[in-house]
């Protein structure tokens, strides 16, 4: 299977969770002996892939923005007759320049583009307008989740064949949670979608005996329409916003928080729950289709557009003395999220 990849987003010092899923879903496929990949991109890929059987080639597009996807889409279109399949894991605009002519695999995480939430409004624009052609001249479509594809085909009936590829756990540690941190950790860009001014405050709504000495750290960068966010942060006993962490940090603070709590009102698929799950941390999760799906029943829910909801289900996961099995989530693995992808690209 000769494959070209968009690895931008995984090339990325500061990675999001669409870089975190190109990462590791790349990764895995250049450990196939069924797989030859040429990698395109616009900076160094990583180091940990160089030498595995499944890379073919690296081709450099040193250009940003838009440049970049004209000179991708003009390369691919030379070399179209050595491409079994194009994936294109965070973007939608080769693939919408391709059309037909080429095999293209989209890989489609979420749909918050087509909603009313303030986003970069460039990137949202580009979206709504790559992505309906780009999902029905595909070769196939691959979504991230269940609760993704069955978004998908709900918004866009006449889409390729959708194949549901998954994603795993972006840390090797399994089982090692400890506790004894004295906090409740929450993860993710700041952002209304993230919900972390309702978490605020159904934090600071907790008695002092439900609380006790627990504070609330948050870790993740600044997004869009976040400034109230920071400001609550900064104004609530108890709370701390961390900024952006290193994989390393992240990993510590999940090792040693009281519990884990991800409220988001949307999510594609929800990567730090699967990571929380994995380490053995108590979660607390937005009881939305996504998190759902990979949680089970493994996870304690809330509404997330209910502060008091968020506030008795904090009570719960802080009164609970039981954790979670890791193997609740042994079904989620970047290996078979490769064999899903393979599957997809062979698709006719």
């Amino acid at each position: 299977m000769r494959l070209w990849i968009d690895v931008r987003e995984a090339c990325r010092d500061r990675k999001t969770g669409k870089g975190q899923w190109t990462l590791r879903a790349v990764e895995a496929l250049l450990g196939r002996a069924d797989v030859r990949a040429t990698l395109v991109t616009d900076a160094e890929i990583p180091a940990a892939w160089r030498g595995l059987p499944g890379l073919s080639g690296v081709r450099m597009i040193p250009s940003r923005a838009l440049w970049w996807h004209l000179r991708a889409w003009r390369l691919v279109f030379r070399e179209r007759s050595e491409i079994d399949a194009y994936l294109s894991p965070t973007s939608f605009i080769v693939p919408f320049l391709a059309g037909r002519w080429l095999p293209v695999v989209p890989v489609v995480h979420d749909l918050i583009a087509f909603h009313n939430e303030l986003h970069d409004r460039t990137a949202t624009m580009i979206e709504r307008l790559t992505l309906p052609r780009a999902v029905r001249t595909a070769k196939a479509v691959a979504c991230v989740s269940e609760a993704t594809a069955s978004l998908v085909h709900a918004r866009f009936p006449h889409a390729a064949h959708i194949v549901v590829v998954g994603a795993g756990p972006t840390i090797e540690e399994r089982g090692t949670w400890t506790g004894g941190g004295g906090h409740i950790l929450s993860i993710g860009t700041l952002c209304p979608r993230k919900n972390q001014l309702r978490l605020i405050r159904a934090y600071a709504s907790l008695s002092a005996s439900v609380r006790g000495d627990t504070t609330l750290v948050l870790v993740g960068g600044r997004g869009w329409d976040d400034e109230e966010i920071v400001q609550l942060a900064a104004s609530t006993p108890g709370v701390t916003w961390m900024g952006f962490q290193s994989g390393e940090e992240c990993v510590r603070l999940l090792r040693t928080c009281t519990a884990f709590a991800y409220v988001s009102e949307e999510e594609g698929f929800g990567l730090p729950i699967l990571d929380a799950l994995r380490m053995g941390a108590p979660v607390l999760a937005s009881a939305i289709p996504t998190n759902r799906e990979v949680a089970g029943d493994a996870a304690t829910y809330c509404d997330p557009r209910d502060e008091q909801s968020i506030a008795d289900a904090l009570t719960v996961v802080l009164a609970s003395s039981s954790k979670p099995d890791p193997a609740a989530i042994d079904r989620f693995s970047w290996d078979a999220t490769a064999e899903r992808i393979v599957g997809a690209c062979r698709a006719r």
